[in-house]
């Protein structure tokens, strides 16, 4: 019954357009099962990233490639109004660039391009739960944190999927995961990162000057534009392969980023090529909040959240699979089942309205 469960939740995420809820759900299958069944569901059963590889093995094991690339990122549910509790707490988010009250999602998506078809697939995932608090040296404030970085848990992560054989090359991050320790950690398992890298490190374009200890600041240096180039970040002790990318922003000011790699044969076309694959996790993101209802349960509690995080993760992986079943993509895909919905609601509509023109009123 867990499994049957999961398949009509995670379904009912895809076709839902308000919050979900158990008793939505079984008003939806006539009450065929009770809401008390559906949310006994949600609230006793443990879904986690083993399950997710269960559920994504086959499919990931039937595209995968050795030149694959394994993407991290992370975003915050927002939860503005919900109890504040491990998981639904505050978390920065980046995006906004401000501290934002929700749940903080890290991901791992499996992005490979086989057949004449480009896979992103939601290969394993940690909601971050801040289990400690402590009193803020600044502010004095009662707050919450992780028994461990987001950090580690990439590299927890990464583990997994070398121990599990999965076909990878590349490893895709923005500038919050692209610490020294990470870069080192990827390079001892011979697999290749390609972070973007924050302004404000500390580099030295040559051997003499490093060893010298002369390091300065990577928006200060001399670092030629489309050319990779060797150089030393400080507190490493390899060097890496530095690229900058100047770019035209949408009101036609520029913009430049700074990529770093341990693969010195890439040339600025693949630095680019391969980098521009990391937003493929933002498309992941989007679909999860807009097409898999992730943000609309009302649980207040870190189980029935979590499996509820686990069930729209799971419906993305549908979307994911009928996107190359029927070359179409997710948003288009969820407008389909949208007017399939609208379509079942008219011919409702017009059938009851026609019976009530037979009816006689007092």
């Amino acid at each position: 019954m867990g499994r049957e469960i999961l398949e009509l939740y995670s379904d009912y995420l895809l076709y839902s357009t308000k919050q979900t809820t158990a008793t939505g759900l079984s008003k939806l299958l006539d009450e065929e099962i009770s809401h008390d069944k559906i949310t006994r569901f949600l609230s006793s059963e443990i879904f986690d990233e083993k399950t997710l590889w269960k559920k994504t093995k086959k499919l990931i094991r039937a595209f995968e490639d050795g030149n694959a690339c394994l993407i991290f990122d992370d975003t915050v549910i927002e939860k503005p109004y919900m109890d504040e509790n491990e998981i639904i707490c505050w978390h920065f988010d980046t995006k906004e660039g401000k501290a934002v009250k929700g749940i903080n999602l890290l991901s791992a998506i499996y992005s490979c391009e086989k057949l004449d078809q480009n896979v992103r697939l939601p290969i394993s995932y940690r909601i971050i739960a801040k289990t400690e608090e402590y009193i803020d040296e600044k502010s004095g404030e009662k707050k919450r944190r992780s028994p461990i970085t987001k950090n580690e848990m990439m590299q927890e992560m990464i583990k997994r999927h070398i121990q599990n054989q999965v076909k990878f090359k590349y490893i895709l991050a923005d500038s919050w995961y692209s610490s020294s320790e990470n870069m080192r950690f990827i390079a001892k398992r011979k697999k290749v990162f390609i972070f973007e890298l924050k302004d404000n490190r500390n580099i030295a374009l040559g051997v003499k000057e490093r060893n010298r200890g002369e390091f300065e600041r990577l928006d200060q240096a001399a670092i030629p534009e489309g050319e990779p180039v060797r150089v030393w970040i400080k507190d490493l002790e390899f060097s890496v392969f530095l690229f900058k990318q100047v770019f035209k922003n949408k009101d036609g000011t520029k913009g430049e980023r700074f990529l770093v790699s341990n693969d010195f044969t890439l040339s600025d076309d693949q630095f680019i090529t391969l980098y521009k694959k990391r937003w493929g996790v933002e498309e992941y993101h989007k679909s999860l909040k807009q097409n898999a209802s992730i943000g609309k349960s009302p649980a207040h509690t870190e189980r029935t959240q979590g499996n509820h995080i686990f069930s729209a993760i799971y419906a993305y992986v549908k979307l994911e699979k009928l996107k190359h079943v029927t070359k179409t993509n997710h948003f288009s895909l969820k407008t389909k089942i949208y007017m399939a919905s609208l379509k079942t609601a008219l011919h409702e509509f017009q059938a009851l309205w026609e019976n009530s023109q037979n009816m006689v009123f007092a």
